[in-house]
């Protein structure tokens, strides 16, 4: 059987070859690479990667197929798939059916033989950019679509993936309390690690306020990943701003971002962002690496709180990249967690509030459990009561 040819066009108009692995149509989104060899159902159903077109490196995508406890989301909210092999059949005693008819069913368009290689570089000397990719469309479409489409600064991605109403999820054995998630685009492996650990968790609309939040009379809130732009989410920054001091507080990705901009810090984009499972992280504290998965285009900025001149790179990535510490209203803000890759912020703790963050996803374990951790220092500030 003939396949179907499939194009993608970038924004500044480089053309990409490939054949239809998904539906027909014609779809935009920022195209960002994923370098994790596994995991492509998690990827695909990640509401982080909402408004996005994600190219997998690893060379061979699908070989044991899909499995619905894998998914993260109720759906794939990703713009588009591209891969350089897609697996013709799946072989795994988990596998409920093969990746291929996953993305047909799941109604996404998705390409296969694209030169990823080529396309990575491309990313990688220009930035994630808009792309338009389909199949059973012209290039002069896909190109004049790609050049149309939006990026992603300032774009509120996140309304389009936060719950409309409120619902609980029991604990998985005897409650403890009760956690509010302000859900950003929340998966359900991080609902899972909280439940696991005796919490009920009832998930709010990322634009519940403050008022509202403490009605619940929570012992901790949550504020969860999610896609796009930290800086159009004035509500959830100043529902934040307002719960800091009264309850502990813990963000993940997105949710790290926002609680970022409530202590006052800047944020910025990344020129073509972390997404993958292999991503080291240093510990400030002992100096120790976890090896983690991520998948985020904007960072939080400490130098912003912080008097002097940025200092510049020279060499491996060291901690003089980030500052020791930063005021804010709140009082001291400690980085914990630093990027080796880029030198980037991958985590902060307030130091006179229970009010910690990190960038990466603890709760993905791409291999090692390195940051599981994470989650019981969360469970351990609740039970202290440190506010």
């Amino acid at each position: 059987m003939r396949q179907k040819p499939g194009l993608l066009v970038t924004s500044d108009g480089e053309v990409f070859r490939g054949h239809s692995v998904g539906v027909d149509g014609l779809r935009t989104g920022e195209a960002v690479f994923n370098t994790s060899m596994s995991g492509y159902l998690e990827v695909l159903t990640d509401p982080s990667y909402a408004g996005q077109v994600v190219v997998m490196t690893s060379p061979h995508i699908g070989n044991y197929g899909v499995t619905a406890a894998d998914t993260q989301a109720d759906r794939p909210h990703i713009s588009g798939f591209v891969t350089r092999s897609m697996s013709r059949r799946d072989s795994n005693w988990r596998s409920e059916g093969s990746l291929g008819d996953y993305l047909v069913s799941q109604d996404v368009v998705a390409l296969s033989g694209v030169d990823t290689r080529r396309l990575t570089r491309h990313i990688r000397d220009r930035g994630a950019m808009p792309v338009a990719l389909g199949a059973d469309v012209t290039e002069d479409e896909l190109r004049d679509a790609a050049s149309a489409a939006p990026g992603m600064t300032g774009q509120d991605l996140a309304g389009k993936v936060s719950t409309p109403e409120e619902y609980t999820v029991r604990s998985v054995e005897e409650s403890h309390g009760t956690i509010v998630a302000i859900d950003l685009g929340i998966k359900r492996d991080i609902l899972t690690n909280l439940t696991v650990r005796g919490f009920d968790v009832v998930v709010v609309p990322y634009t519940t306020p403050q008022a509202r939040i403490l009605e619940l009379e929570p012992d901790g809130v949550f504020v969860s990943n999610g896609p796009g732009d930290p800086e159009p989410l004035e509500a959830t920054t100043e529902t934040l701003r307002g719960l800091i001091g009264k309850l502990p507080v813990f963000g993940i990705c997105l949710g790290h971002q926002v609680l970022g901009r409530a202590v006052g810090a800047d944020t910025f984009k990344l020129p073509f962002g972390h997404h993958g499972g292999n991503h080291p992280v240093r510990r400030m504290d002992d100096g120790k690496v976890e090896i983690t998965s991520q998948n985020h285009g904007f960072a939080v900025d400490l130098w912003s709180l912080v008097e002097g001149e940025r200092p510049k790179r020279d060499g491996l990535v060291g901690s003089e990249l980030l500052p020791t510490t930063a005021s804010t209203s709140f009082g001291d803000l400690l980085p914990t967690h630093q990027n080796l890759n880029d030198g980037t912020l991958e985590g902060m703790r307030l130091v006179e509030a229970s009010a910690y963050s990190v960038q990466y996803h603890p709760e993905a374990a791409p291999g090692p459990r390195d940051a599981a951790p994470l989650f019981d220092g969360f469970v351990e500030a609740i039970r202290n009561g440190v506010v």
